[in-house]
């Protein structure tokens, strides 16, 4: 192989590998510095990113919180209500210790009065009792399965399952009440 042809194979594997590159860049999102999947497939479904935001405390980045949907849904009711697989991805962008992070969930999910007496805070409590010290670029996953319920997971939890829907609906209900997505 002459050194004309050598470089032309060359170059057509540069281009090649740079389109490579680019098609799987274009399939993930980016905020704060974290990336994430456009879509992927959970318990047999796909599902897509709805939504991806850098949370910031001061002027600190504390963590970026990813929601994805089986359905794209049109407002807060909808996706709480939804019966499919559904599943709020955080990722810390700082090192938190179990008492803040049990702290921070405490505090934005007792706007629920769900949440804070019977059997929905019994489920609460256990999910808070998973929670671990977390540490920079560490993952808490909550995913919902329609039929079975939540799992937490991730490096931030031990990992725990919440059987049913109504703590998840209460949860994700909190949450994009608190965050909101859609319009209202």
């Amino acid at each position: 192989m002459g050194t004309r042809a050598w470089a032309g194979t060359v170059r057509c594997f540069v281009v090649s590998a740079m389109l490579v590159a680019g098609a799987a860049e274009a399939k993930q999102r980016q905020v704060g510095g974290v990336h994430m999947p456009q879509s992927m497939s959970l318990k047999g479904r796909t599902v897509e990113l709805a939504h991806m935001e850098l949370h910031k405390q001061l002027f600190f980045k504390v963590y970026v919180w990813s929601l994805y949907m089986e359905d794209r849904p049109r407002s807060t009711h909808e996706a709480v209500s939804s019966n499919s697989v559904k599943r709020l991805h955080f990722r810390f962008l700082r090192n938190i210790s179990r008492d803040q992070l049990v702290g921070s969930f405490r505090s934005g999910l007792g706007h629920s009065p769900d949440l804070r007496q019977g059997p929905l805070a019994d489920h609460l409590s256990i999910m808070l009792a998973s929670l671990k010290d977390v540490q920079k670029g560490e993952d808490l996953v909550i995913t919902y399965t329609p039929g079975v319920g939540l799992e937490v997971g991730g490096d931030a939890s031990g990992g725990v399952f919440i059987p049913g829907k109504p703590f998840a609906d209460a949860l994700f209900a909190v949450w994009l009440d608190s965050h909101p997505i859609f319009p209202r």
